[in-house]
């Protein structure tokens, strides 16, 4: 039996999709700064069978089996019956959770049901894990030698205030927790993920701290991972490979952890006291959007121009209608007078524009759907623009979205490069 633990969320209504599992993803989250080893999930519905199945499996590979849902008072509320029937227990009834259970309706108003009985009954053995925002308490249970059981409702916020109240000091108690994990993700754009795989190899083998790809929307990912005696000495570990891992990614990193395209842009901007304004066609102020988002973002973004008619694009941006008639909208030629146009009516140091075929229909045998050109206008009136295809089959939201996040990439670059440019000049 492995030292890890193990969550299994419980409820049909995971399964279907109705609901979005975040209880995993907290206990994941908190598993690893608790330093505890977790290496399986399971989803099963509100099955007394099939839970008992998952259980067998659980408990003959994980000594902490941590599991979320079927506490509720409803029928199919069935984990409490099924653990007790499990491990072939009664259950007793505990007078101070009905108690409880009573005094909390009371006090908004209401009168319990005689179906929340059932929230008070508990294999026997079991301790209470209290629940002072819900009426469903959970159980913290070892029912067999190295094993221990804890059980919490499937309402996020009523797990995660018992996890933080009463089954972390619990867990440390029981001398669980006594590493912590601390992890680090670098963050890259322009860079495919099997291409910095390549770049990065021998680091995929690393021991402690550990190094792993993810890619997710055009973003690729390095996750460090450490487990030490404390945070501080996580960091220790950390640190040299993060910068090694940095060197190698060169102008293709471009942030960790919460960075976003669009807040590295922004500190770049703001640092140098500069502006931007944008005039998007295909991505419909989506690149606006992202600019927006950052706290802080109208001391460096002025405005944008959505100039999805052509129309616009002459009116608003003065954009030549005879290259518009002669070039089309999606072309070098427009996004360069896009960016041009944007920066000249806002006043601002730089113009990004971004014109392209975001599908699924418009699309030709010359200009395909996913045929986006971005436009760069800067201080010394130099005007650039560059072609993408990103393609159809991911659809619409995708286009327009990586469309836009390439726009700041191609920002940041630009920024990045002439910072450097400058240092290396002293």
């Amino acid at each position: 039996m492995s030292l890890s633990a193990e969550v299994i969320c419980v409820g049909t209504e995971l399964l279907l999709g109705d609901i979005l599992n975040t209880n995993a993803q907290f206990l994941a989250q908190q598993l690893a700064q608790l330093g505890i080893p977790h290496y399986y999930q399971t989803v099963v519905g509100d099955n007394p069978l099939r839970l008992k199945k998952v259980l067998a499996i659980a408990c003959e590979r994980s000594r902490l089996i941590i599991l979320t849902g079927g506490l509720g008072p409803t029928p199919d509320d069935l984990t409490i019956e099924t653990l007790a029937d499990f491990f072939d227990v009664p259950l007793v009834e505990h007078p101070e959770i009905l108690e409880d259970i009573t005094q909390k309706y009371a006090r908004r108003g209401r009168q319990m049901s005689p179906s929340n009985r059932k929230q008070a009954l508990l294999p026997e053995g079991a301790e209470v894990l209290p629940n002072s925002s819900g009426s469903a308490p959970g159980v913290i249970w070892q029912p067999r030698t190295g094993l221990t059981i804890l059980t919490f409702p499937g309402v996020p916020s009523e797990m995660q205030l018992m996890w933080q109240e009463t089954a972390v000091p619990y867990l440390r108690q029981q001398g669980w927790g006594q590493e912590i994990i601390h992890s680090r993700m670098l963050k890259f754009w322009g860079i495919d993920e099997s291409a910095l795989a390549e770049k990065v190899a021998p680091f995929l083998d690393l021991g402690n701290p550990t190094v792993a790809p993810y890619a997710n929307h055009g973003e690729v990912k390095l996750r460090i991972a450490a487990r030490a005696e404390s945070e501080a000495i996580a960091r220790q570990l950390i640190e040299p490979v993060e910068h090694q891992l940095r060197q190698i990614g060169g102008l293709d990193y471009y942030g960790a952890d919460e960075d976003s395209l669009a807040s590295v842009v922004g500190e770049y901007l703001q640092t140098a006291h500069e502006t931007l304004s944008t005039a998007e066609s295909c991505t419909g102020g989506g690149l606006g959007q992202m600019l927006t988002s950052i706290p802080g973002s109208s001391n460096y973004f002025m405005g944008g121009v959505i100039s999805y008619d052509n129309q616009a694009k002459i009116s608003l941006l003065g954009v030549n209608a005879q290259d518009l008639a002669q070039h089309g909208a999606v072309s070098h030629t427009i996004a360069k007078q896009m960016a041009a146009g944007v920066r000249s009516r806002l006043g601002t140091t730089w113009g990004l524009s971004i014109t392209g075929i975001a599908g699924p229909g418009g699309g030709t045998t010359s200009k395909p759907v996913g045929l986006v050109y971005i436009g760069l206008a800067g201080p010394q009136d130099e005007i650039e623009s560059y072609e993408y295809q990103f393609g159809s089959f991911r659809g619409r939201s995708w286009i327009q979205r990586i469309s836009a996040c390439t726009a700041l990439d191609q920002l940041r670059r630009r920024l990045l490069t002439r910072s450097l440019l400058k240092d290396s000049a002293f």
